[in-house]
């Protein structure tokens, strides 16, 4: 016969009732087994183990079931079991790392740097400092701006002989003072860096941006031409070198910074073109024309038509009679197969032969605007003042004279030669005009040519799948205040008004409250522990409690990363939602210290009168877990708290009242407890039994003496 789950289940609540532990849990292990995909029983499982104080099982149990729901995707199921397991181990390194992986995907970012310190402070205790170090990375890559702990895990990575560490850290720290405008502290970051590796590529381009703007890029060109000499065929300390030696204006050393480049990467011919607008700036027309000759081939097979042709015409604004920029102009534009500017180029430089005197220059522009525009008789006209077109107009356009090409000019011994031998050259040849030297450029491939909530509401907001009988009786916590369970809740009400008859029950009451302060405390809610305080017994006192130390050898970076999660603002790395719903998850497992904890967050996030039922929701599942925790004083608080937020409506007032008199009630405070219920008879006397509740409550009252 087959395994009778239903009937399994039937014994083991029946073994609880009888509060025979073993043998329920005897039961619920039969049925993991059975189901192994019944997570809720393994729950259920590892809840027996620790009530029988089996506690190495229970964590076992719990931890199966928080990897199933991390594997699952239900992050918030997760957390949640994570959490439970950090009351058998608050300094479990796996735990907390896993915490803070889970709230680091919610976008719960002071939560996981609270748990990343957490693995930091157990690695640390062990010995294994580089393991910290690593966690402590992490937490500095959540927050970049703290550029102090920043620096600090560089020094922290240097006393370990980390260096590669150690000058990433220092160059992130750089990266980030530079970016807030403190130039000096950032070259200091990446001068570290550098003497720990000094090849380092983010490091020196930081650096070189840092010098520049401070007006000190000769310094960077110094140390970056130190380091090309050293590392001949690193190209990018080259392609920096070039740029340092722009930015200092040193336009001849440039230049020949730019020449040695190119020779061993004929794809870096683009920063000619700095080097070009550097000589444009101090006046150097012919020298920035006679680069513009020599770059002008892979400009225009490399698709640098646009930058090529800004600078020829920039050329010839200092320059109109710059007869070598006039040529090239015509030669990219007639490559490019724009006739429309081809034509004012022709035009131009017909002009400019004129000026010059150079009727042999001048025919060939103009034969070749005959010949783009055979409908214009100036053209003609003018041809033939000066002897006519240099070709028959059948034959089309002859080859003739070049501009330098790009491979003459890189390979010729002297920069300043190459424009002066090929115009020499093209003396000895027959004067005729080159229309289209250039063939149309093949544009061939670039890179050869040139260097959970969803899930959680099918199943209930935060709990457990549940199965069978279990399912259809459950009811769990919803979001929004249309989703309150206000019935029947505060199990053991009967319970506590029976301790409340004597001084033993009095006194465990008193301990509740005194441990719900501590708790307000420990959290940093000041406001609600004082309000609290205010409500017990004059003799109460709450005693303070000592926090332990960690290794002193990191004593003082992990000093750093506290004092960066203490200051860290929660409102801006959370939601309200997150935080709400996460509440619900907890409260769904019975971990209601967990879920106060998130309840507050949420509440403290939003404001009693923003017009969202939000304040009020809050307000209300805090009641209910400090009341399902048997602390009615702060739960009779907080529904004091939601009756005092405006905009709502009669019902949603009325259900506060009503869990406000219950609160007064289990405090064992009638008279109060009379007086709020009242309220809620005189709106509707019959609201959840309220009549037969002040029968009761009057009926105590005329019992006492």
């Amino acid at each position: 016969m087959g395994f009778d789950k239903a009937k399994a289940i039937r014994a083991a609540e029946k073994y609880l009732a009888q509060g025979k532990i073993s043998s329920a849990l005897q039961e619920y292990q039969r049925i993991a087994e059975a189901d192994a995909g019944d997570f809720t029983a393994l729950n259920t499982v590892g809840d027996l183990y620790a009530r029988l104080n089996q506690k190495a099982e229970a964590v076992a149990c719990y931890r199966r079931v928080a990897e199933h729901y991390r594997e699952q995707g239900f992050t918030l199921k997760a957390i949640a079991m994570y959490k439970k397991l950090t009351r058998f181990g608050p300094e479990d390194h796996q735990t907390a790392l896993a915490l803070a992986q889970l709230y680091e995907q919610q976008g719960l970012m002071v939560e996981a740097r609270a748990q990343y310190m957490v693995a930091a402070d157990a690695f640390a205790r062990a010995g294994n400092t580089r393991e910290a170090l690593g966690v402590l990375r992490r937490i500095a890559d959540l927050d970049p701006t703290n550029t102090h702990v920043r620096l600090r895990l560089a020094e922290s990575y240097t006393r370990e002989n980390m260096p590669d560490m150690a000058a990433e850290a220092y160059t992130l720290a750089g990266e980030r003072l530079a970016s807030r405008g403190e130039f000096e502290q950032s070259l200091d970051a990446f001068t570290k860096a550098l003497a720990l590796r000094p090849a380092s590529h983010p490091a020196l381009a930081g650096l070189l941006a840092a010098h520049t703007t401070l007006g000190t890029a000769d310094e960077a060109a110094e140390i970056l031409g130190q380091l090309a000499g050293e590392r001949p065929d690193d190209l990018e300390v080259r392609a920096m070198l070039v740029r340092a030696y722009v930015e200092a204006e040193d336009a001849w050393r440039a230049e020949l910074a730019a020449k040695e480049l190119v020779a061993r990467d004929p794809s870096s011919f683009t920063l000619y073109f700095d080097v070009i607008r550097l000589h444009l700036r101090q006046g150097n027309v012919a020298d920035a024309a006679r680069l513009l000759g020599g770059v002008a081939d892979p400009a225009l097979s490399g698709r640098q038509e646009a930058a090529l042709t800004e600078l020829l015409q920039e050329v010839l604004a200092r320059d109109p009679e710059q007869m070598e920029a006039h040529r090239l102009l015509v030669r990219a534009y007639s490559a490019m197969r724009d006739d429309a500017h081809l034509r004012s180029a022709l035009e131009r430089l017909a002009d400019a032969a004129e000026s010059a005197g150079d009727n042999e220059e001048g025919r060939r522009a103009l034969t070749q605007l005959a010949l783009l525009t055979p409908n214009e008789p100036d053209y003609r006209t003018r041809l033939e003042e000066l002897g006519g077109p240099l070709f028959d107009e059948g034959e089309g356009a002859a080859r003739g004279d070049e501009v330098p090409t790009f491979e003459s000019f890189v390979a010729g011994g002297d920069a300043g030669g190459a424009g002066a031998e090929s115009a020499a050259g093209a003396q000895d040849e027959p004067a005729r005009f080159e229309w289209n030297a250039v063939t149309e450029p093949q544009h061939a491939d670039a890179s050869a040519s040139f260097a959970d909530l969803n899930e959680l509401a099918d199943n209930g907001v935060g709990g457990y799948e549940l199965s069978g009988q279990q399912q259809s009786d459950h009811q769990p916590p919803q979001s929004g205040f249309q989703e309150f369970d206000f019935s029947a809740y505060a199990p053991g009400a009967d319970d506590a008004r029976a301790q409340q008859s004597d001084g033993a029950g009095v006194g465990r009451m008193l301990r509740q409250e005194l441990e719900s302060i501590d708790f307000y405390i420990e959290k940093g809610y000041a406001d609600i522990a004082r309000d609290t305080l205010d409500m017990l017994p004059p003799q109460a006192a709450v005693l303070p409690e000592a926090s332990a130390g960690i290794d002193p050898g990191l004593a003082a970076i992990f000093d750093e990363f506290r004092e960066a999660v203490e200051d860290s603002d929660e409102g801006d790395s959370a939601d309200f939602d997150t935080h709400y719903q996460m509440g619900l998850a907890y409260r769904e497992m019975g971990l209601h210290d967990e879920a106060v904890e998130e309840f507050q967050v949420a509440a403290n996030m939003v404001a009693p009168s923003d017009g969202t039922p939000r304040y009020l929701s809050c307000c209300n599942m805090l009641g209910h877990c400090f009341m399902e925790k048997g602390m009615p004083r702060p739960a009779a608080l907080w529904f004091k708290r939601g009756l005092a937020a405006p905009g709502h409506t009669e019902d949603e007032y009325q259900a506060m009242r009503y869990d406000l008199g219950t609160a007064y009630e289990q405090l064992g405070d009638t008279d109060r407890a009379i007086e709020i219920l009242s309220e809620v008879y005189a709106i509707d006397v019959s609201y959840r039994g309220v009549a037969e509740r002040l029968r009761e409550l009057q009926n105590t009252v005329n019992r006492k003496p």
